[in-house]
Parts: structure tokens; sequence; C-alpha cells
């Protein structure tokens, strides 16, 4: 990157490998960086490792970042020249009092130049609780908590040690930001009053690549994200019986009837900016999710890309889909859902799901990190 302004305001960011994966994190912070200096911190997880190929690449990646050199792109595209990425040193586990101050400690070392109280950031933006220890050791410095997901309630992540470790937290946080009510309720069950902070879209990213086509026989229903055992076996197979059922993104722990199932297609992970391309060709996008603590907690980031596509919906009724519910169908059973994806492929949207979904002009990333940059400068 070429060199930042250093008239620039300056955040710190703790969040998910930087261009790894779409998240609102990189949304939003992409939106104030041409007025921010950010240095963006990719974290490490608390998901034990499985036995798999996926888990063991996944492990040297995150070890080669944090052993070679400092502030690296990691072969990415070029980055904005207000961004500067760090990998510190952290040990994969939070798991025991040890490893967490041991884990405070390298952090605290780690960032040292980017955490000075000799030339403090004017805010921390963290998505995840496993820099407690860090807050608690740094009081000077203005915390904020943007809390996109119960992550506790995770499948495959340590419940127990992120539960414990975002109650640590908390006291040490200037301001929180919610992405649901479903989540705002949580804060306030812990004493906190938490700002509302929904996830975005990008309308001209979205817009229908074309007109709308016959639909394919069977019709191709399309998923994208990560796939996992949050998924509703019963209607993902029902789909995968009457459409062709395809996956677009990572594939974690998914039931095996789904895994090898002839008429489920696995794609892999593309480019993001493929995926509106890839959602014109599909005839009804869907959001098969069980109904589970995880499920209700989380706030999909493809529902209102879902929707800005212009193309037909059927998603499970979580809380986070309800407000959305005139905008496409939503159905809870294997027989229901496939029955109103089978209605609407090759067919036109209903008028009133075309007004409801009118809704999305303000639902901007431009105007979402406007409530984030309230919480930055919060005092």
């Amino acid at each position: 990157p070429g060199e930042r302004d250093d008239r620039l305001p300056r955040i710190v960011v703790f969040s998910d490998d930087w261009g790894r994966h779409a998240s609102s994190c990189q949304h939003l912070i992409t939106s104030l960086l041409p007025r921010y200096r950010v240095d963006w911190v990719e974290t490490i997880g608390t998901r034990t490792p499985r036995l798999s190929w996926a888990d063991a690449k996944r492990s040297l990646q995150k070890i080669a970042s944090m052993l070679g050199p400092k502030d690296a792109d990691g072969g990415r595209p070029a980055l904005h020249a207000n961004l500067r990425i760090h990998n510190p040193r952290m040990l994969p586990s939070f798991a025991s009092p040890r490893r967490r101050r041991w884990n405070a400690r390298l952090l605290e070392r780690g960032l040292a130049s980017i955490l000075s109280p000799s030339d403090p950031p004017d805010a921390i933006i963290t998505t995840a609780p496993i820099v407690a220890d860090l807050a608690a050791r740094t009081p000077h410095l203005h915390w904020v908590y943007y809390c996109v997901d119960a992550l506790d309630e995770w499948p495959g992540l340590d419940g127990k040690t992120l539960c414990q470790m975002e109650l640590d937290m908390l006291p040490h946080m200037d301001r929180v930001l919610v992405v649901s009510e479903v989540l705002e309720k949580r804060m306030a069950s812990r004493g906190i009053t938490a700002t509302m902070l929904t996830h975005g879209v990008d309308l001209e990213r979205w817009k229908p690549p074309g007109p709308a086509h016959p639909a394919a026989d069977p019709p191709e229903t399309l998923f994208w994200g990560h796939a996992d055992e949050r998924l509703h076996e019963g209607i993902c197979l029902a789909l995968a019986e009457r459409t062709q059922l395809c996956f677009v993104g990572p594939r974690g722990n998914v039931a095996s009837n789904l895994a090898g199932h002839p008429r489920i297609r696995w794609e892999g992970t593309i480019p993001f900016d493929q995926l509106p391309v890839r959602a014109g060709r599909a005839d009804v996008l869907v959001m098969p999710y069980g109904d589970s603590e995880a499920t209700r907690n989380m706030q999909p980031l493809k529902l209102k890309e879902y929707l800005a596509t212009g193309m037909p919906t059927v998603a499970t009724s979580l809380p986070a889909n309800l407000h959305w519910s005139a905008a496409m169908d939503l159905a809870d059973d294997p027989d229901s859902f496939v029955e109103r994806v089978l209605a609407r492929a090759g067919q036109p949207l209903p008028a009133a799901q075309v007004e409801a979904r009118l809704a999305l002009a303000q639902e901007s990333w431009t105007a979402k990190a406007a409530i984030l940059e309230e919480a930055i400068h919060a005092r």
C-alpha cells in the first residue's frame, strides 16, 4: 500500500482475516477507509480443530501469517493506502486463565506500536470477545464492541470460554453495537444498553444482471455462505429431491446425508465479485436454516443480498428474517418450503414483494457506517 494520510483519525479493528470472506465488519470499514487510518488485527479463532485437511490447511495459514513479515499483505489484492494488516502471535486457545494471560501479553507486546498511550487510536473496535484481557489492561483506550453474533452458541466453537470472555469484556467496553433485536435483548440481560446496527447492502453490486429466465427442469436452488450443522437437514433433503440444490461457499460439518447426496452440488468458494452473476443463474435463492439457539441469534449477511438480487427467496422464519417477511416467502417444514420454491421458480416476484424490497434503499453500508462512526467518537 501507499502512504497513509497521517492527518486522518486512526482506529484499530480486531476481526476475521481481511479479504478471506465477506463480513459486515469489512463492509463497514471499507466505507470508512477514505476518512480513517485503519489498523486491522487478524484474530485467531477458538474453534477446536478436527482431524481434517481443511483444518490443517487453515492452521498452517494462520501460523504462516503470524510468523511471516510484519504487516505483510499475504498475497491479497492491493489494499487501500489507509489500511494496514497486523498478525500478532497468539496461542490457539483461551481455555484457561494461564492461556488468556499469555495471549493478552502477546497482543500487548505485538501491537505496542498501534496501542501506544503516547499515540492512542481514536477507537478500538472488536467483533470477538477474545480481547477481554487486553481491554482490561488498556482502560485508557476507547473500546467498541461490535457484536455480530452469539459466538458462544456457534457450532464447533469453544462456547464456554467465549461466553465467559464476553462477560469479562463487557465492563471495559465504552460502546456496544448489536446487529439484531435478539442480541439487543441478550445485552440488556447483562445490564448493557446497546445500539442497533443491522447489516447493510450494496444495491449496485447486487442489482439483477439481466432479465429473468425460464426455470430449469428441475429448478435450481442456491444457497451461499458457510454450510454447516445450522442447516435444516430435512428441508435440504426435500429440496434435493425436487430441485437441483447448489451450495456456494465453505462446507463445514454438514450431515452425511447432505454431503454425499447426488442431487446436491457443492461448488466451493468463489470470488465475492462473482456471486451476483452466480445468483442470477439460479431460479430461487434459499436459506434453509434450522431452529436453534445459534440461528435465533444470528443476522445472516446474505439476507439483504438475496433480496437485492431481485430473485425469488425462500427462507425459514428466523427472528432476523421476520422484519423482511413481506419481501420473501417463509416456511419452516420441508413440504411447505419446497412448495413455495416450486411456486416461485420461473415466475416474476409478486408486486407486494417488489414493493417491500424498496426499503433496501435505506440499508446502504454508507448509512450503517455512520452509526459506527458515532460510536467511534462517543466518549
